[in-house]
């Protein structure tokens, strides 16, 4: 196999018995059985059992034993079958080379292993550690499993879209910084004096004049940059299979991820899955599940109830119906929340914009007296009976409301479903796969703070043919509707993609709509619309998140376990300490003074950083 060894740690078989066999690898184990001394020797592959007969080698069983573990040794020897008698049974139905073992007669240390800050075979809760020292950390069977998994899933896409006629084409990325939703990195330029690049938050108008060039189908996996606040599916840099084709409709897009989708599943977890994924209308999301992206394995849907509370002495309910809004609740089944969990929803709900959670406990569906709420006592005999037919209220349910405008009223329960689901453990254990599209997104959404239309995918994606007409005329609101989509996995968006716009007067409509004036059109997108005028095709595509794909399909809870060097929760590579200060003369050389904030630099000071 090589100048190193013979065979990988995974590829000894009772065959193979009789055999002389040279192995490398790290020391997993080593163990004394009454001076015999057993290693498992372990590569990327798996792990092979070596024995050291003091009476064989003394000075040899002397060296293994006092080997720490993640030792990296060569060893030489003869395959032989593991004992295995009607008294004893020394074979281990766990390991795939578990019939065997090497009876060592030589061994060579090629380096030697400090102590361990952490032992490799435990959890180890602290992630700081972990990241610190993350050339160990990926040692772990489990972490080299989601390696090789994340490989697997990429060339699995690869190959399918090659298969497709795609072309895999890098795009740069020193870019130029265009407002597409969040903040940029920045990169000074040297040659430029005051000058900077961005890097990119996708690729999407290289992309898009990849079209334009008329080489109509193209895909690649891209290195995206966010400067957006960190959660456990969030990292400053990420990856995604970026793709896009001409002369197209969404039913090509669904089909191809679709069936990438499905050969993805199967060859890389071994599971089939079901083709042509089912499609929910954005605005369906939200009234049934209060997400755009909804977790359909637990029903608990959330229901209208808002003609019930019309005319209702709570006035909460009935002001919000008078002014516009809803009335909307969600009916938790045989959930009896403790007063802490109330505590935890209410302050869920307020983050989403409530200012309280209303609710109710029923004990006794048919007595008003045992239903536990500050709110039942508002509540017209009348309404109660009405509520209870349409929730279906029996005993020991619980109740969830929400009052206001729809999106808003949608968003808090959706949000409060997710956590009673978290806190009823109606997703433990589960292990269906719901694989779905969301369509007809809004074009346009209405930016309170700043008082204008904002994009809600991106300012390049293309109205419905219906809306069309009224984006050229200026007749924005935000009842128009987006010819975009998003594949949901299981309650988190996979990816998402739209028809982009392919006409100069409209992509320049659109631009206006988001309250751009001419100059800064020209300056962001001028090239785009330069190139918009000299024939560009229909087309349109998707992004996936492939360290989400990997996440997912590899049942962990953070893209950090399927990244190979991620950033912590602040930002921070602890391994490598960066980011970090610039030199005196790196700084001169790019034309840029660091003066920190007064109270920064002090507090900086105060924890040991550099101001």
């Amino acid at each position: 196999m090589s100048a190193y060894r013979t065979h990988n740690c995974n590829d000894l078989r009772p065959a193979d018995i009789d055999k002389q066999v040279t192995l490398v690898g790290w020391v997993d184990t080593v163990r004394d059985h009454g001076g015999v001394i057993f290693i498992d020797l372990r590569d990327r592959e798996g792990k092979t059992q070596v024995v050291f007969h003091p009476e064989i080698n003394a000075e040899l069983a002397k060296l293994a034993e006092g080997l720490r573990v993640e030792s990296v040794i060569q060893v030489t020897g003869k395959v032989v079958a593991r004992l295995k008698t009607a008294e004893v049974d020394a074979t281990n139905p766990d390991l795939a080379t578990g019939e065997i073992e090497v009876e060592a007669d030589s061994l060579r240390v090629l380096n030697r292993a400090a102590v361990l800050p952490f032992q490799l075979d435990r959890n180890v809760a602290n992630e700081d550690i972990r990241l610190k020292y993350r050339f160990l950390d990926l040692r772990r069977p489990e972490m080299q499993r989601n390696m090789i998994l994340r490989h697997r899933i990429t060339k699995t896409m690869r190959d399918y879209l090659d298969e497709q006629g795609f072309l895999e084409i890098e795009t740069p990325i020193l870019s130029k910084s265009t407002p597409e939703g969040a903040r940029d990195f920045l990169v000074p330029s040297r040659l430029t004096p005051g000058a900077f690049y961005a890097l990119p938050q996708a690729p999407q108008q290289y992309k898009q004049l990849l079209m334009v060039a008329g080489l109509e189908k193209y895909f690649q996996v891209a290195r995206c940059f966010r400067d957006e606040d960190l959660r456990a599916d969030r990292q400053p840099e990420f990856t995604q299979i970026d793709i896009e084709a001409s002369f197209i409709t969404p039913e090509d897009i669904y089909s191809w991820v679709e069936a990438m989708l499905k050969r993805v599943f199967r060859e890389s977890i071994g599971r089939e899955i079901s083709t042509p994924f089912p499609r929910v209308t954005w605005h369906d999301a939200m009234d049934q599940y209060g997400s755009d992206k909804p977790d359909r394995r637990f029903e608990m849907k959330i229901t209208d109830c808002s003609d019930i509370f019309a005319e209702s002495e709570f006035r909460v309910f009935s002001s919000a119906v008078a002014n516009g809004g809803v009335v909307k609740a969600i009916n938790a089944k045989g959930f009896s929340p403790s007063v802490g969990q109330v505590e935890s929803l209410t302050q869920t709900a307020v983050e989403a914009g409530a200012k309280g959670l209303a609710y109710i406990k029923v004990r006794e569906a048919d007595n008003l007296a045992e239903w536990k709420s500050p709110i039942t006592k508002r509540l017209s005999q009348k309404e109660i009976d009405t509520l209870k037919q349409r929730l279906n209220i029996e005993d020991g349910d619980c109740i969830f409301f929400a009052a206001g405008p729809w999106e808003e009223s949608c968003t808090i329960l959706g949000r409060v479903r997710l956590e009673c689901a978290n806190y009823m453990e109606l997703l433990k254990d589960n292990t269906d796969v719901d694989l779905f599209w969301v369509v007809r997104f809004p074009l346009f959404g209405w930016d309170e703070e700043s008082q204008r239309f904002c994009a809600i995918h991106h300012p390049f994606t293309r109205p419905v043919p219906e809306d069309v007409e009224k984006v050229l005329k200026g007749e924005i609101s935000t009842d128009l509707c987006a010819e975009a989509y998003d594949i949901i996995l299981n309650g988190n968006e996979l990816g998402g993609g739209s028809i982009r716009i392919h006409e100069k007067d409209l992509q320049d409509a659109t631009f206006r709509a988001l309250g751009l004036d001419d100059a800064t059109i020209q300056e962001q997108f001028g090239h785009l619309l330069s190139a918009f005028s000299f024939g560009a095709p229909p087309h349109g595509g998707l992004a996936l998140g492939l360290d989400r794909v990997v996440m997912l399909l590899g049942g962990c809870s953070s893209i950090r376990e399927v990244i190979a060097f991620p950033k912590n929760n602040r930002g921070a590579d602890l391994m490598s300490e960066s980011p970090a200060p610039a030199e005196p003369n790196q700084l001169r050389d790019i034309h840029i003074q660091v003066k920190l904030p007064e109270k920064l630099r002090q507090k900086l000071e105060a924890e040991g950083g550099q101001a």
